[in-house]
């Protein structure tokens, strides 16, 4: 798995990311309620414009495709450039993504997945759900390809 992740996000190797959507689909598709959309946690522009991609959409395109499920893309944007996560301990991952997201438009689904390639504290999917449950979201589910 951690070869997988690491020659995605840093090297682009976007079939890693087809394989890990496949996998991910199939646990989903034995293990898990259908959500109304899958939301793939966003990247800050200047992440994005760095790596050229987003490893956690490459993931979700799959995913949805295997599910025949939605995916948002568009209601929810990283308005903050965080720092990256790995050499922070718990606390500080929190206080590094407080208020990080921001809605760009009303979500019309109660039920959504959360996407992530690696969920290590939380932090990042913690803060994200709580948004879309503040935005009206009943249900926020995280699925992840790797816990570390």
């Amino acid at each position: 798995m951690r070869h997988l992740i690491t020659s995605l996000k840093f090297h682009a190797h976007y079939k890693n990311a087809r394989l890990l959507g496949q996998l991910l689909a199939e646990h989903i598709k034995e293990s898990a309620e259908r959500p109304d959309c899958i939301m793939p946690v966003p990247l800050h522009k200047a992440r994005y414009r760095q790596r050229g991609f987003n490893q956690s959409i490459e993931i979700a395109r799959t995913v949805a495709r295997e599910l025949q499920l939605p995916v948002d893309l568009s209601s929810c944007q990283r308005h903050r450039n965080t720092p990256h996560q790995t050499s922070l301990l718990a606390k500080q991952r929190r206080k590094n993504l407080k208020n990080a997201f921001s809605l760009m438009k009303p979500i019309q689904v109660k039920h959504i997945a959360i996407i992530d390639d690696v969920m290590t504290t939380g932090s990042t999917v913690d803060e994200l759900a709580a948004l879309l449950k503040k935005a009206g979201a009943s249900r926020v589910d995280v699925w992840a390809c790797a816990r570390a």
